[in-house]
């Protein structure tokens, strides 16, 4: 069965960086797009990013391009998400997805998430 597990979480400072991996398993992994997506307290899931199958197109939205960066290891089934210039509105669970379709944010599998505290 599809798993996603997600690590790396924690708390950081404003400003500081924390790095998400995202391992996968019970999929061909590299012929799927991958998506980002987080959901902070009393607010619903906000897509963060989502990267092509082959790593050849990245996308971001408004509210972290510039401060976080998508990438994947096929050959290693894994997924990231490095976030650099954190802010406390960052604060929140984030999850890595499955793609369906064209859709960067349509998801058929989703991981159990990893929490992210940004607070000084």
């Amino acid at each position: 069965q599809v798993q996603l597990v997600v690590s790396g979480g924690g708390l950081a400072q404003p400003g500081g960086s924390l790095r998400l991996s995202c391992a996968a398993s019970g999929f061909t992994f590299s012929r799927y797009a991958m998506s980002w997506a987080r959901q902070a307290p009393r607010k619903g899931l906000e897509w963060v990013s989502g990267i092509y199958s082959d790593g050849s197109d990245t996308y971001y939205a408004d509210s972290v391009e510039g401060r976080f960066t998508i990438s994947r290891d096929n050959a290693k089934n894994t997924l990231y998400l490095q976030m650099n210039s954190l802010k406390p509105e960052d604060t929140a669970l984030y999850y890595c997805a499955k793609v369906v379709g064209a859709n960067m944010m349509e998801y058929d599998y989703w991981g159990q998430g990893a929490q992210v505290t940004v607070s000084s």
